[in-house]
C-alpha cells in the first residue's frame, strides 16, 4: 500500500437468533449500526406448553437477513450443537464449539475439559466415545477465527464472499453484555471511569433479563450461575444472574387488566405504544410527588414463573398486595409502575448477592428491548442507587456479535480492544438520590413478601 492510499473501510455482520426472529446488522469499525434486517422464525406447538423450532429454518432465516443487509435420535445424530455452534458450523464447516456455549450450558470446564463421569452417570456415555466428537473436542474462545471462513456454499446462501472470517460465537445475552460492558465512558461523569471493567454490570433485559458481571478471579455467588472462565470476555470469569419473564410479566400485567382496551384506544389515537402512553399518564397523575411514590401502598413480587436468581427457587409464585375494587386507567398505570419497580428491586436483590460474594459493582449497563423504556431505566437507577449507561446503539446484541467478527478478521488485536472501539455510550441516567429512603423501604417490603410466601407454604404443608 502506497503512502497516499487509504485503508479500505471494513464492515462486520452481527447475527442474533431470538425466540421469534433472526436479526442481523451491518456494523462499522467504530461500532455504528449501518443497516438492520429481521426475519420471523417458525414455531410449532405439538401439544400444550411444548414448543419446537427448526434449526434448518433458523439457518434459512439467517441467510435471508444477511442477504437483505446487502440488498432427533441420539444414535443417528452425527453431532449435537447448541444453536450458535450449529450456525457457525453451517457457515464454515468447522465443528469447533464456542467456549461460551459449552461452559454455560453443557457442563464443560475451561480448565479441566469434559467430565466422563457426568455423562456416564446420566446414561449418555456414548458422548464420551471418540474423544467427545459428537459434542465437541475442539473448543475456541469467543471471537476466535473458525477455519478458512465462509465456505463457498454458505457464502452463496448468505450472499457474501467465500473466505470472510467467521468468529466463534456467543449466546445472545452474552453478546449483548459484550456489546455494552466495554464502552469508553470518558467525559460522562461516571465513577466507573477510574475503575476496572469488573465494576460494571451488564443487564440484558427483554422477555427475560440477564445480569452479567465479570471478575479477574472466580467468585461463587449462591443462586447466580458461574463462575465461567472466558465465557463472555476472554480472560475474565463470568457470573450470570437472571430474572425469568420480565418483559413478559409487564405485558401480562398490562394486557390482563380491565382497562387495557381503553389504553389501546387512547394510545392508538396518540400514535404511541401502550407503554409510552402509560409513562405519560403516570406523569399526569403523580401531581407534585415523584412518580415512583405512586406505589406507596401497592407492592409486587415478580416471580410469577419462579425465581432464577438469587434464590434459585422455581416453586415461587407472583404476589400483589394493595389492590382496590376500582380498575380504571389510573389503576392500570400504577400497577404497571409497581411491576416495573418489582423487576428493578429484583435486580437490586441480585446485585446485593453478587456484592456479598465478592463483586464490587458501581454502574449498570443496560441493553435489550426494555432499555428503550425510560421508566424502566429510571427505576433501575433509583432503586439500585447506581447510574445506568445506555448504548448509542440499542441493538447491543448485534454490536456484540459484530465485535466477535471484527476480532476474528484480525482487525483488532483482542476482544477487549474491539469492545473499547466499537461500544459507544449513548445516554447516562443518574439515580434520584433524594428518593433513596423511599426505595429502601420499598425494598424492605419486597423482601418481606417472599419471606411471607415461604411462611404461607410452610403453614399449608404442616401436617
Amino acid at each position: 500500500m502506497s503512502g497516499g492510499e487509504q485503508k479500505p473501510e471494513r464492515y462486520y455482520v452481527g447475527v442474533d437468533v431470538g425466540t421469534g426472529s433472526v436479526r442481523a446488522a451491518l456494523v462499522d469499525q467504530s461500532g455504528v449500526l449501518l443497516a438492520f434486517a429481521d426475519q420471523p422464525i417458525k414455531k410449532w406447538e405439538p401439544q400444550f406448553n411444548h414448543h419446537e423450532q427448526s434449526s434448518e429454518d433458523i439457518w434459512a432465516a439467517c441467510c435471508v437477513v444477511t442477504k437483505n443487509l446487502r440488498e432427533t435420535c441420539w444414535d443417528k445424530a452425527g453431532h449435537f450443537f447448541d444453536l450458535p455452534d450449529f450456525l457457525s458450523w453451517k457457515a464454515t464447516g468447522v465443528t469447533a464449539r464456542s467456549l461460551c456455549s459449552l461452559v454455560c450450558k453443557w457442563t464443560y470446564s475451561a480448565e479441566r475439559g469434559w467430565d466422563d463421569s457426568f455423562w456416564k452417570m446420566i446414561g449418555l456415555e456414548d458422548f464420551v466415545a471418540d474423544n467427545y466428537s459428537k459434542i465437541g473436542n475442539q473448543v475456541l474462545p469467543p471471537g476466535a477465527s473458525l477455519g478458512n471462513g465462509l465456505t463457498p456454499e454458505a457464502a452463496r446462501d448468505l450472499g457474501l464472499l467465500p473466505g470472510i472470517a467467521v468468529a466463534a460465537s456467543l449466546i445472545d445475552a452474552h453478546a449483548g453484555g459484550l456489546g455494552v460492558i466495554g464502552a469508553d465512558v470518558k467525559g460522562h461523569g461516571l465513577v466507573c471511569e477510574g475503575q476496572p471493567v469488573t465494576s460494571r454490570l451488564a443487564v440484558i433485559c427483554g422477555t427475560s433479563s440477564c445480569h452479567m458481571g465479570i471478575s479477574k478471579d472466580p467468585i461463587f455467588v449462591p443462586g447466580v450461575w458461574g463462575p465461567y472462565f472466558s465465557a463472555m470476555v476472554p480472560g475474565f470469569w463470568l457470573n450470570e444472574g437472571g430474572q425469568s419473564v420480565t418483559g413478559k410479566l409487564i405485558d401480562h400485567m398490562v394486557e390482563g387488566h380491565a382497562a387495557f382496551p381503553e389504553l389501546q384506544v387512547k394510545a392508538t389515537a396518540r400514535c404511541q405504544s401502550v407503554y409510552a402512553y402509560l409513562n405519560s399518564h403516570l406523569d399526569l397523575i403523580k401531581k407534585a410527588q415523584p412518580v415512583g411514590f405512586l406505589t406507596v401502598d401497592l407492592h409486587v413480587w415478580p416471580d410469577f414463573h419462579g425465581n432464577r436468581s438469587p434464590l434459585a427457587d422455581l416453586t415461587l409464585k407472583g404476589m400483589v398486595t394493595g389492590l382496590k375494587l376500582s380498575q380504571d386507567l389510573d389503576d392500570l398505570a400504577i400497577l404497571y409502575l409497581a411491576t416495573v419497580q418489582a423487576i428493578a428491586l429484583g435486580t437490586r436483590f441480585i446485585i446485593e448477592a453478587m456484592e456479598a460474594a465478592g463483586h464490587s459493582i458501581s454502574t449498570l449497563f443496560l441493553c435489550g428491548g426494555l432499555s428503550k423504556n425510560p421508566l424502566f431505566v429510571q427505576m433501575h437507577a433509583d432503586i439500585t442507587g447506581m447510574p445506568v449507561v445506555l448504548s448509542q446503539e440499542v441493538e447491543s446484541v448485534l454490536v456484540g456479535a459484530a465485535i466477535l467478527g471484527a476480532c476474528a478478521s484480525g482487525d483488532f488485536a483482542s476482544v477487549q480492544e474491539a469492545m473499547a472501539k466499537m461500544s459507544k455510550v449513548g445516554k447516562v441516567v443518574f439515580p434520584r438520590l433524594q428518593d433513596k429512603r423511599y426505595y429502601d423501604k420499598k425494598y424492605q417490603v419486597f423482601l418481606k413478601l417472599v419471606e411471607h410466601q415461604k411462611e404461607y407454604l410452610a403453614i399449608m404443608n404442616d401436617n
